[in-house]
């Protein structure tokens, strides 16, 4: 697995794998479609910092953060369980102290796997964008 910057060339794969989730995810309202979660990473991967993981010539996974912030904002895999999301993680962990993130409260998968990345859950019941409940988690070295 190789990891490397985003670019705008890479948003229709990383936001195929979005709206993949989207589309799977029962307790989720459904997503603003693949063409606007294009339109959302082709702007946003060049003023964020973003990785994607790349697996031969497939997109894997991505990562999109606001760095002088240490905010996740999207760490979404195309197929959960198989490495890629802890890759990417412990690609922008290298070299900084701190990382938050928000996730759904009923996202308990995501949860587990965070928590066994050394994040730790810091709020609760924050008000998701999309009317979802949050909880806002933080790792530190």
């Amino acid at each position: 697995m190789k990891i490397r910057r985003a670019t705008a060339v890479d948003s229709p794969a990383c936001a195929r794998i979005v709206d993949d989730w989207f589309t799977a995810t029962d307790w989720m309202p459904r997503g603003p479609g693949l063409a606007r979660l294009e339109q959302i990473m082709r702007e946003g991967f060049p003023v964020r910092e973003a990785w994607v993981a790349m697996e031969g010539e497939a997109t894997a996974g991505y990562l999109s953060m606001k760095v002088e912030e240490h905010h996740i904002f999207g760490l979404y895999t195309a197929t959960p369980g198989h490495g890629v999301g802890r890759a990417l993680l412990d690609h922008v962990k290298k070299g900084r102290d701190r990382l938050q993130l928000r996730s759904h409260a009923p996202n308990h998968a995501a949860h587990r796997f965070y928590k066994r990345e050394g994040f730790y859950t810091v709020a609760h019941n924050l008000t998701g964008h999309d009317g979802v409940p949050e909880i806002l988690m933080e790792w530190r070295r």
